[in-house]
């Protein structure tokens, strides 16, 4: 890995720390926070691409492990990773390799709409395949039951995903050269 790169990951795995101190807003019926640090993950994988995207998502979770307290909450260490909210930690990075591959290998023109649906796809449809399952056998209810909870859960994640796109679009023109990452058809 050149020190280009590897400033870019330990850059986007340090900004996952700074939305780590937006405190957490719990809802009544879920153990489940609602946090800013997922909108990161979509940065990194638009921005970064998918094997820099996933490093740096795959390196913040190296850090939480080691106990440090960079979850929104202040929060750190393995156990984290052993309860209802650990299947969305865990998706991270999987999350951030889908988003930077289809952006940066399988959507031809780069525009809002293209960029604005593969961070729904790897973003909200990979968080939530990996971490409703494991919610809900944590919860030990049934996965539609905690798919059911997790809903509520979409207008916000939309929000980010619209807001991670726009910034992706606007900085990828920057960051693109100096990663030297290439693209399908940038516009």
């Amino acid at each position: 890995m050149k020190t280009k790169e590897l400033a870019f990951v330990s850059m986007m795995a340090a900004i996952m720390g700074v939305f780590g101190l937006f405190p957490p807003i719990m809802l009544t019926f879920t153990p489940v926070p609602i946090v800013l640090q997922n909108f990161v993950v979509m940065l990194s994988g638009g921005l970064l691409g998918a094997r820099l995207g996933a490093l740096s998502q795959g390196l913040f979770l190296l850090l939480i492990a080691a106990g440090m307290p960079l979850l929104t909450g202040g929060r750190g260490g393995f156990s984290v990773f052993v309860g209802p909210s650990g299947g969305f930690l865990l998706s991270y990075p999987l999350a951030a390799f889908v988003i930077g591959f289809i952006i940066h290998k399988i959507i031809k023109k780069q525009n809002f709409l293209n960029i604005f649906s593969a961070t729904i796809v790897g973003g909200i449809l990979t968080t939530y395949a990996v971490g409703v399952p494991v919610q809900a056998a944590f919860m030990n209810i049934s996965f539609l039951h905690a798919l059911k909870l997790s809903v509520v859960y979409l207008p916000g994640d939309l929000i980010k995903a619209a807001a991670a796109s726009f910034f992706i679009l606007k900085l990828a023109r920057v960051l693109r050269p100096k990663l030297k990452i290439t693209t399908s058809k940038a516009s």
